[in-house]
């Protein structure tokens, strides 16, 4: 079964600068939940890879974090999709982890966990973050316009070697409106 990665805050859900702290501030993006399961009936094994430093800010707790996730799983499952599952970095940025994309930790985890092979499987994010660490870990980089994808597609566009090191030019990712947009392409 093909996996499909997905960032959670702006991909899934509408994100925020103060960040989501509760499952009432947990409000899906329109089409995402059907989108998502749409793909999980297609036969997509659908994941989630999310940097949640509010646990290490202390803005929230692992209970809250797991009520918005059960909230997510539940809405998901409603429509008729099932998540595979949803891995998280709690780390705020200056804890050196591993886990925090960009870096890989997470990819790294699913694959253990699922007992899969990420090369070259799709990771909808909306950050540069997110499409550094799907290159870095050979994933295919997809980017929405929601969340802070406007804003990370027009930083691709004004300075054309944000990615670098990596091999891949910035007019190379695929760019979509929506994740609705992503599922269509991707079936």
């Amino acid at each position: 079964m093909p996996v499909l990665i997905l960032d959670r805050d702006g991909v899934i859900n509408h994100d925020s600068a103060d960040f989501i702290k509760s499952e009432e501030e947990w409000l899906p993006l329109t089409g995402s939940i059907e989108a998502i399961a749409r793909a999980s009936k297609a036969g997509w094994q659908i994941v989630v890879a999310s940097n949640q430093s509010g646990l290490g800010r202390g803005l929230f707790d692992e209970f809250a974090l797991a009520r918005m996730h059960e909230k997510f799983r539940q809405l998901v499952e409603e429509a008729g999709g099932t998540i595979e599952g949803i891995f998280y970095c709690p780390h705020t940025p200056d804890a050196g982890c591993d886990c925090r994309k960009p870096k890989t930790g997470m990819l790294s985890a699913i694959e253990e966990a699922l007992d899969v092979d990420l090369t070259q499987a799709p990771f909808v994010g909306d950050s540069l973050r997110d499409l550094q660490s799907a290159l870095s870990f050979g994933c295919k980089p997809i980017l929405v316009r929601t969340g802070k994808g406007a804003a990370t597609e027009a930083q691709l566009k004004s300075e054309p070697t944000v990615l670098d090191p990596h091999t891949i030019a910035a007019d190379e990712i695929a760019v979509f409106d929506d994740l609705a947009a992503v599922v269509s392409s991707l079936l």
